[in-house]
């Protein structure tokens, strides 16, 4: 008996051997597999964004705000803001971009730089601002974001998108449907002003150094912070423009220590020309109409993307380009339907947004309703409309 018992226990040994190779066999396989997906897998960080593709995605970023808002048709106001605008931009670390300005059609005081280089102003904005130096200072802070590049930086640091090698592609640029993600990820940044503190101080900085060089009064930026301090004295939460940290005392706190660092001493404030083109003013919050949803951290409200439901009632026989030679702003319908953020489906869409709804509340310049006609207003700038115009800024 002890000889069968014997053979019984090699072959007990020799037969685990293959089951403990087969074991071991499996776990470097799945390591493999790890490590193969780990080298797929990329972060936004990693993606190399092109000018071209920073474009494409200022472009959808800017359509989604233009859809939301619409934008106030009138010609001779935004070539007046556009060449404020372009004053600044001519001294800014990236004068070469295709820089547009565009005045959005809603009540809420806010402003918004999309990448690329597309700055967007609300008709509210404008009415609060009361000098030229006052714009200056605003648009200076936007374009300030585009020329750091805020908001990529901004999606790199929440990790809002997640890419495979494959998704982001090789030197022909990002596709279609990683912009598509990327957009909706900066859309959540832009209308939240999801920028940290160290973005919001840069753009506060370079943004009153630009405004110095071109002429105009330091102080700006602050006397419309001051502004809307006051505005917003009495709200829960952080609202509209602005509205992330750091405090808006120690923002006005940082730009007196930069003009005294920079010896930034420009003195312009232009107010009559300002006052000249903008005749209106900002409406008190308690009076400003605001969506029933928000529009909040994953997206908002939106017009459908049927065009015959696109353009104003009262100007179906009219090129939505043509300004409209208007001394008040007009008074315009809201929202129309629901902006789709990503590329995922209806539900998970209609899902994020009432998410959001439930955490907006509160926040009625950033909530505003908004204009019927996305079209952006055609306007021409020329190297002598430029010279004529800083001509004026004394």
């Amino acid at each position: 008996m002890r000889l069968p018992v014997a053979l019984m226990f090699v072959s007990l040994v020799c037969g685990a051997a293959p089951a403990h190779a087969q074991f071991g066999s499996l776990n470097d396989r799945l390591k493999q597999a790890q490590e193969a997906k780990d080298k797929l897998d990329k972060k936004v960080g990693d993606i190399r964004i092109s000018d071209a593709d920073e474009r494409k995605l200022g472009e959808d970023v800017s359509a989604k705000l233009r859809q939301e808002f619409g934008v106030y048709q009138d010609k001779d106001l935004t070539k007046y803001v556009s060449l404020v605008g372009k004053v600044l931009t001519q001294g800014s670390s990236r004068p070469y971009l295709d820089w547009q300005f565009i005045v959005l059609d809603t009540d809420g005081v806010n402003a918004f730089a999309s990448p690329g280089g597309l700055i967007h102003v609300t008709r509210g904005l404008l009415g609060l601002i009361r000098t030229e130096s006052e714009l200056a200072g605003v648009l200076g802070h936007e374009i300030t974001h585009v020329t750091a590049k805020h908001t990529a930086r901004a999606i790199q640091k929440n990790k809002l998108v997640s890419l495979t090698a494959q998704e982001v592609g090789g030197s022909a640029g990002l596709s279609e449907a990683v912009i598509s993600q990327l957009a909706g990820a900066a859309y959540k940044t832009i209308i939240s002003n999801a920028f940290d503190r160290d973005d919001e101080i840069e753009a506060d900085r370079v943004g009153i150094s630009l405004a110095n060089k071109a002429g105009y009064s330091p102080h700006g930026l602050s006397e419309v912070l001051e502004r809307l301090e006051e505005r917003n004295r009495d709200q829960d939460q952080p609202n509209g423009l602005f509205a992330s940290h750091p405090l808006v005392k120690d923002r006005i706190a940082n730009i007196a220590s930069a003009i005294t660092e920079g010896k930034l001493a420009a003195s312009a404030t232009v107010a009559p020309r300002y006052g000249k083109h903008i005749t209106f003013t900002a409406k008190p919050i308690a009076d400003i109409p605001v969506i029933e949803g928000a529009r909040g951290l994953t997206g908002g409200e939106s017009k459908p993307k049927d065009t015959k439901e696109s353009a104003p009632k009262d100007a179906a026989s009219k090129d939505p380009n043509q300004a409209e030679q208007t001394t008040e702003p007009k008074k315009k319908g809201g929202l129309l339907g629901k902006i789709g953020l990503t590329t995922g489906s209806q539900s998970q869409n209609t899902q994020t947004v009432a998410s959001a709804g439930a955490r907006g509340l509160g926040q009625p310049d950033r909530d505003a309703k908004g204009g019927s006609n996305p079209a952006r207003v055609a306007i021409i700038i020329n190297p002598a409309d430029l010279v004529e115009f800083k001509k004026g800024i004394a």
